[in-house]
């Protein structure tokens, strides 16, 4: 079966930012266009945790759009997630699949094309590529891709890329060229001055 995969996907953050909430940070991301949005928060309590979840999965489904939980399968389950997005030192797809089942959309990080076809052998929808330009949300990120390495990774990958890493508006036109379905970003929406203006400049750029 097809299930969709956001173009858009603002990734709502909580520690490089501390202005707004992850429902907040929805909400502004929504008004501006974005088609999905992911809770991601490895420091929060987890019933602190299943509250940002519960609140941001309502902010979302209000306005028809999709909601995901980074890591967590236990959060995405319990509230009624749309989807999860997994790392490669997370929970494997086909335990993710075995507990959400077949409906909502699953997303895995995944920095070889061996890794994306394990993926989508395992019942992924989607692959997370990056980081493109380098990335402020982790301590220690492998080396930037740069254009040409999602280029590379896109002839040899069969499901849809959702290019991340210091992704900007202005880039997007040269990411969908390069092979990418959508985008996921972080700083460049949740810490702008206005969190709607800064979603809705890269909505414009997207099909």
């Amino acid at each position: 079966m097809t299930r969709a995969v956001p173009r858009l996907l603002v990734i709502t953050d909580t520690a490089l930012q501390t202005r707004y909430g992850h429902a907040d940070l929805a909400r502004r991301a929504i008004d501006g266009g974005a088609d999905g949005i992911q809770l991601r928060d490895k420091a929060a309590p987890i019933r602190g945790l299943l509250a940002e979840a519960e609140a941001t999965r309502d902010v979302c489904a209000r306005a028809g759009v999709a909601f995901y939980v980074n890591d967590r399968v236990d959060v995405a389950l319990a509230v009624g997630a749309d989807g999860v997005h997994v790392g490669q030192d997370d929970m494997p797809v086909t335990a993710v699949r075995r507990l959400l089942g077949p409906e909502p959309v699953v997303g895995v990080t995944a920095f070889t094309p061996a890794l994306a076809r394990a993926a989508a052998a395992d019942g992924a929808d989607y692959v997370g590529f990056g980081p493109i330009f380098g990335t402020q949300s982790k301590a220690n990120p492998r080396p930037a891709t740069g254009l040409d390495g999602l280029a590379s990774f896109a002839t040899a990958c069969d499901l849809p890329i959702v290019a991340i890493g210091s992704v900007r508006a202005d880039h997007v036109t040269d990411l969908l060229a390069a092979g990418a379905h959508g985008v996921a970003v972080i700083s460049a929406v949740c810490c702008a001055p206005d969190v709607a203006a800064a979603a809705r400049a890269f909505a414009e750029r997207l099909p």
